[in-house]
């Protein structure tokens, strides 16, 4: 499977859409599967019996799911569909799931970057089964209606989410541009209700500016996710901050709930010539390794911003430049989640999610349920979350209090680089 087309964002379904479908799956006519049903169900039952990362299958007798499933007759596709997503039930593992036609679509970006929906990602505990925000994308309906990091749906339109799967929750989530749906979020120990006006929604991943809050300048780089458009963007942003001449730089991953896993590669070979990036290890335990390849674009140094919304293709960045010294990681541990997905179409449109691999960083470390902790912790607190919401221009700010942290890590950095260089290029004593 292409890396280019595996997929480690932390959401189960981004309701407003995610990702690029994987390649090397032969796609059958539609025709055939509106007669045959049962043939859809057999090619998710090959593709998980060949590709799940694991090998048991979560201690269940895959082989006997599929003579069970394949007994049964099947009247329509809809069939199908409910009998497949009963199937992959068994492996409990939110991030495999089955999508049909119109789910596919709504999970599809098109070439300009345009989405349509309410902009929140989502995961599922699997303990619990809660629907849980992993971040609204900014600058989008949920953004605006104020829905943040860790909340959890517990209603929507009135309807209660207990025992509610992820594709019954888009279902009841998504519709018509300028229709409304209402969220009911448990925050803390308060519920509140959203009304949220569904849209379209137009993305740039990549936002840079030049700051003075330091001697030299700072550029400030924020990645919002890790889409087709992420490294072309960010590859922009350092070489325009470069010909400013600036001291140091400062990425923020907040609330980065991942994306593409060779967009993470991509954007970490920016950053460092040589060292490993990421490795993905599959259920035969083969690791394939991602390295530097010698066209780092900057040497400056460099302070990351992290939180418990920075997941997946984040984590793989964060963790590949903490773990070669290019960088400090500042702010919050991370969500925690470190598998990855290859996402590819199935049948008559529909569309299917495995989880093939999980991923560690270079030192070997996996962070799946655990996240990565930061180098220097900073806590921000939800009032000051709330103001920054209403007014994104505080956004790395001096009324941001992790921003202003980093800035005072990343002047240490300059300070210790400036002397290093000072002292490689004292004149040597001969004795």
């Amino acid at each position: 499977m292409a890396t280019r087309g595996l997929v480690v964002g932390a959401t189960v379904v981004m309701l407003s859409t995610v990702t690029i479908i994987g390649a090397g799956i032969h796609l059958k006519g539609q025709a055939f599967f509106q007669d045959s049903p049962k043939e859809l169900v057999d090619e998710v039952w090959q593709i998980i019996d060949k590709n799940y990362v694991d090998a048991t299958f979560n201690q269940v007798d895959w082989r006997a799911v599929r003579t069970e499933y394949l007994d049964r007759s099947y009247d329509s596709p809809e069939m199908a569909y409910d009998a497949i997503r009963e199937m992959l039930e068994q492996l409990e593992d939110p991030y495999t799931r089955f999508m049909d036609p119109d789910e596919f679509r709504s999970m599809q970006i098109d070439t300009s970057g345009e989405l349509t929906g309410v902009g929140i990602q989502l995961s599922q505990d699997e303990e619990t089964g809660e629907l849980i925000v992993i971040s609204p994308i900014e600058e989008t309906p949920a953004f605006e209606a104020g829905i943040q990091s860790q909340d959890v749906i517990t209603q929507i339109d009135g309807q209660s989410t207990e025992g509610m799967d992820i594709n019954e929750a888009v279902n009841l989530i998504r519709g018509r541009i300028g229709t409304e749906v209402v969220l009911t979020i448990r925050r803390g120990e308060r519920e509140i209700d959203f009304p949220i006006t569904r849209d379209r929604i137009e993305i740039h991943p990549v936002r840079h500016s030049l700051k003075d809050d330091l001697p030299g300048g700072v550029g400030y780089i924020r990645l919002t996710q890790f889409s087709q458009l992420a490294a072309d963007e960010m590859r922009t942003a350092i070489q325009e901050l470069e010909a400013e001449g600036i001291e140091g730089f400062i990425l923020d991953l907040r609330s980065n709930p991942g994306g593409l896993l060779q967009a993470s590669i991509e954007i970490a070979r920016m950053w460092y010539d040589e060292g490993d990036i990421v490795s993905t290890v599959n259920r035969q335990g083969v690791a394939e390794v991602q390295r530097a390849n010698g066209r780092a674009l900057t040497d400056k140094p460099l302070v990351v911003l992290i939180d418990g919304g920075s997941a997946s293709a984040s984590e793989i960045l964060s963790g590949a430049l903490r773990d070669n010294d290019r960088a400090t990681l500042v702010g919050t541990t991370t969500f925690g989640k470190g598998l990855v997905q290859s996402v590819r179409p199935v049948g008559n449109g529909s569309g299917l999610a495995v989880t093939i691999a999980r991923y560690l960083t270079p030192d070997g470390l996996d962070i799946d349920k655990e996240g990565i902790p930061p180098d220097v912790e900073e806590e921000i607190s939800e009032e000051v979350r709330e103001e920054m919401r209403m007014d994104r221009t505080l956004i790395g700010s001096e009324k941001d209090p992790q921003y202003v942290r980093a800035l005072e890590v990343l002047q240490e950095r300059i300070t210790a680089a400036n002397e290093e260089e000072t002292t490689s290029l004292a004149p040597m004593s001969v004795q």
